[in-house]
């Protein structure tokens, strides 16, 4: 059995600014998408130039803040948000849904792709590779925090979490940062390092997202607000089944009109 280290969330602290570890794995994040978008567009990879994917990253920043808070609010606490409606604004408490924050990305980069006159599928064929790093950055930060831990386990590597009781616990937040961030952009960095039909580079992140996340929620404790929902899944669950869906349908689509 294991003991969580119980990191102080607050890295430093500034006069009445304190820094956090979590934003810092936002900033590590965008970091790591700057960096790799940027490598793409040298080797000739990117359907975009040097110019553009700056306007998208601003894009791309602006739907995983937005539409991960807004899809919190409605996929997890419509009514208690409908009641309390300032308080949306309160990201700093905490709130940020992965599933709202890519539906935000993508809204986002439909409008960056109208407003450049590019293909959408193209773009998000270029995004896809670089989010995962992202995701993992997240949950390194969902792990210093001590949040969004794991069901009661006795396997060895059980951690004990501070506010979730006695018994060990699965470090789910650790199964998510190797699943939907290292394997996911291992498996995406290498299919598309060579050209692809356009939207399979899409549907593959679909569908390993989705279904990395709907494997590894097997081994995290349901939000205790919601429970399990209908034939006992949880809404991370429930959620992830329409991108596995979509990216296989996409992939087969791509197939067909290559």
């Amino acid at each position: 059995m294991l003991i969580h280290p119980n990191f102080d969330p607050v890295v430093f602290s500034v006069g009445p600014v304190a820094v956090r570890w979590y934003g810092l794995m936002y900033l590590a994040a965008f970091a790591a998408f700057w960096w790799l978008g940027l490598a793409r567009i040298r080797a000739g990879l990117a359907p975009l130039t040097r110019i553009q994917f700056d306007d998208l990253l601003f894009g791309g920043i602006l739907g995983v803040i937005l539409g991960g808070r807004l899809g919190y609010v409605l996929f997890y606490k419509p009514a208690y948000y409908l009641s309390h409606p300032l308080e949306i604004f309160a990201i700093w408490q905490g709130g940020m849904s992965f599933h709202g924050g890519f539906l935000g990305v993508l809204l986002a980069m439909v409008f960056f792709a109208r407003r450049h006159r590019l293909a959408w599928l193209g773009v998000m064929d270029f995004v896809a590779p670089l989010v995962p790093l992202g995701i993992a950055a997240g949950r390194l930060g969902n792990f210093i925090n001590g949040e969004l831990w794991g069901r009661a386990t006795d396997l060895p590597w059980g951690m004990v979490f501070r506010g979730a009781g006695a018994l060990p616990r699965h470090p789910s937040q650790l199964y998510q940062f190797a699943l939907e961030g290292l394997a996911l952009f291992a498996l995406l960095w290498w299919f598309s390092a060579k050209p692809r039909p356009r939207g399979q580079v899409s549907a593959l992140f679909l569908i390993g997202a989705g279904g990395f996340r709907f494997v590894a929620e097997f081994a995290r404790e349901p939000d205790d607000f919601l429970g399990l929902l209908a034939l006992g899944l949880s809404m991370g669950q429930w959620l992830s089944v329409p991108m596995i869906v979509a990216g296989i349908w996409l992939f087969g689509w791509s197939r067909r009109t290559r």
